[in-house]
Parts: structure tokens; sequence; C-alpha cells
């Protein structure tokens, strides 16, 4: 299955919270805990966009296997 290239590869904490509909302290809180990964250009922290899709992966798997086990 081919994958699409995203509109841009990198993107702020701002904008990967509201990508996420979630927190900035969620934000920081997953990456901290490595379950979204980030890059560092300068001074700013970017978030790829490969790390946000694969993030969003992971919460399907673990919603998968949660609904698995109360099925």
């Amino acid at each position: 299955m081919p994958v699409a290239v995203p509109e841009r590869h990198l993107y702020r904490i701002t904008e990967a919270m509201r990508l996420l509909s979630m927190s900035r302290s969620v934000i920081y809180e997953q990456l901290r805990s490595g379950r979204l990964r980030s890059v560092k250009q300068g001074r700013a922290r970017l978030v790829p966009a490969v790390a946000i899709q694969e993030y969003v992966e992971l919460l399907m798997r673990e919603a998968e296997v949660s609904y698995g086990e109360s099925a």
C-alpha cells in the first residue's frame, strides 16, 4: 500500500496538539514516555508527521487490545 506524502514533515508542538486533540501537558507526557517521538531543530521541538501517524496507530492497537479484553 503506497504511503501518502504528508503535506508537511515536521509540526510544532502547538500544531501536534491540534492534530491529536491533546493538551500541551499530555503531549509532553507522551514525549517524555517515548510514546510520541520528536526532534530538535535549534531551540524548537518538532514532531515528525510520521511520528504522529505512528502514535495514532499505537493508540488504535491499544484500543483494539483493550476492546478485545472487555468483549
